[in-house]
């Protein structure tokens, strides 16, 4: 048990890009762009959830869905959206975002979000980590996410409030 644990803590370890500042991109496939897919550092190693962003465009005649998302540097990774309830804005999980035909969704603090549960490491600022995004028509996309600094308390950064609904 021991012996898979390291050996599982380093597997993850060494998938991390260990350059300096990694500068923003993008991924396209098909009729889909995603521009400067990032996440929010761990403010600390007790901090267990995570939270990504990125803009999808969608160059093509028919609109498209992101319908899955998946990483290894987590347990589980879901889209979610932000709703006000009761006079409360509360996070919630949502199956899909849709991308209009000649349109973009913008993934950003405050709005729709890949969240991120049961990190397997913290997240460290100017490393990187594979992901896979599953869209309805495009397919399957790989890309590397960007880590950069963590959020100040304004912007959200301790996600407290994810709870599955």
């Amino acid at each position: 048990m021991i012996r898979t644990l390291v050996f599982l803590s380093a597997l993850i370890a060494s998938h991390f890009s260990t350059g300096s500042i990694v500068s923003a991109h993008d991924v396209k496939h098909g009729d889909i762009t995603i521009s400067h897919p990032w996440a929010r550092a761990s403010l600390s190693a007790k901090v267990k959830n995570g939270v990504s962003y990125m803009t999808l465009r969608n160059s093509g005649t028919e609109s498209d869905r992101l319908i899955g998302v998946s990483t290894f540097v987590a347990d589980r990774a879901e889209l979610h959206a932000h709703e006000m309830k009761n006079n409360v804005m509360k996070m919630k999980h949502i199956e899909a975002i849709e991308i209009p035909a000649g349109g973009e969704v913008e993934l950003k603090p405050g709005g729709l979000h890949v969240m991120l549960f049961g990190l397997r490491t913290p997240l460290q600022k100017s490393r990187t980590f594979p992901m896979t995004l599953e869209f309805e028509s495009a397919g399957e996309v790989d890309l590397e996410v960007v880590i950069e600094a963590g959020a100040s308390r304004g912007e959200g950064a301790n996600h407290k409030m994810h709870k599955k609904e």
